[in-house]
């Protein structure tokens, strides 16, 4: 599984129904979201419970679905709401880590002095 470091990635904050496969959530993506579900863009989404995760993207032949549960605890996502979130890849990484992603920051960006 391989995406570019610009790649979007999109968080649905409102519970799905997590018996949906790929062509279901396809539909949620093109109807619902009005996002491209084929534009190589990663799309999570959460159940109920907060303890399991769904990635959907698309890899120039086919998607890949990929699915996570918590075995103990619960994922921190933000307040349920309609509108779909943008997250980049620190944000997604500490999200998959158990982490309430909204509370953590980067480090700052440094420039680098020129030393010539």
């Amino acid at each position: 599984m391989f995406f570019s470091y610009s790649t979007p990635i999109w968080l649905y904050p409102k519970p799905i129904d997590f018996r949906k496969q790929i062509d279901g959530i396809v539909i949620l993506i093109a109807d619902h979201l009005q996002l491209n579900p084929v534009s190589g863009q990663l799309f999570l989404f959460r159940n109920r419970h907060a303890n399991k995760i769904k990635v959907l993207w698309w890899e120039s032949n086919g998607f890949w679905l990929c699915y996570k549960r918590i075995e103990k605890g619960r994922l921190k996502f933000p307040a349920i709401h309609d509108q779909v979130l943008e997250l980049t890849r620190d944000q997604l990484s500490w999200l998959l880590s158990g982490l309430d992603y909204m509370k953590q920051s980067p480090l700052p960006e440094i420039k680098a002095i020129n030393f010539y």
